[in-house]
């Protein structure tokens, strides 16, 4: 359940600052209200939900210094995997790359949503190949947050420029380029940032988690 709503989260279909009460969370994936609070914990410690006293549990809505803060970050920890991949690269992980961004290509202008989880998932997955288990759980974290100033923020995903900057760091890191690796890295990070705008959204979040709910009931 908490991966169910944390991906929910990053694909943008709980929108920052909705309200997450514990009994309609629960109705929706079937489980009891001490079953969601564990997960909102969670979520809570990944910094993709707040708590409010007496109010309850809320979808973040970090602030504009604290997104910036938060790229500012994600660039100095995906630098530092490019440079330990550039070193470094486990026998399966140019194959696991590029099945990923066959994955991305085949989502590219049908999903949106999907679109936007696997362009996360992207980075992710170079932060696991480095083999250090610290650095990826931080990549992991920023790139959520980042997944959630895009919903506050952003003005539009583009899928194609995503894929394309994948590729190029592939190739780069392929190549030992640390160098070139390190400006698309750079180059793509900045022009997700640079979309940034604040976008106002109403979502009803029964509606919303139905979807998701039928999944765990699976």
């Amino acid at each position: 359940m908490h991966s169910l709503l944390r991906r929910a989260i990053i694909e943008q279909a709980l929108r920052p600052g909705l309200r997450l009460p514990e009994d309609t969370v629960g109705e929706q994936f079937g489980v009891s209200r001490t079953i969601v609070r564990h997960a909102l914990v969670r979520l809570e410690n990944e910094g993709l939900v707040t708590t409010r006293r007496n109010r309850g549990a809320f979808v973040a809505q970090p602030s504009r210094d604290e997104a910036q803060q938060i790229f500012e970050v994600r660039l100095c920890l995906e630098n530092e995997v490019i440079r330990k991949l550039c070193h470094k690269m486990p026998a399966s992980g140019y194959d696991q790359l590029e099945a990923h961004v066959r994955s991305e290509h085949r989502a590219r202008g049908r999903d949106g949503p999907v679109s936007i989880r696997l362009a996360g998932e992207f980075h992710v997955l170079l932060a696991e190949l480095t083999g250090n288990a610290v650095l990826a759980r931080y990549v992991r974290e920023v790139v959520s947050r980042c997944s959630l100033i895009l919903s506050m923020y952003a003005r539009s995903h583009s899928s194609d420029c995503a894929v394309d900057d994948h590729t190029q760091i592939i190739e780069a890191i392929r190549r030992g380029d640390h160098d070139r690796a390190v400006t698309i890295m750079g180059h793509h990070l900045g022009a997700v940032e640079q979309r940034a705008e604040l976008v106002p959204h109403a979502d009803n979040i029964r509606s919303i988690l139905s979807h998701y709910g039928k999944e765990l009931a699976q």
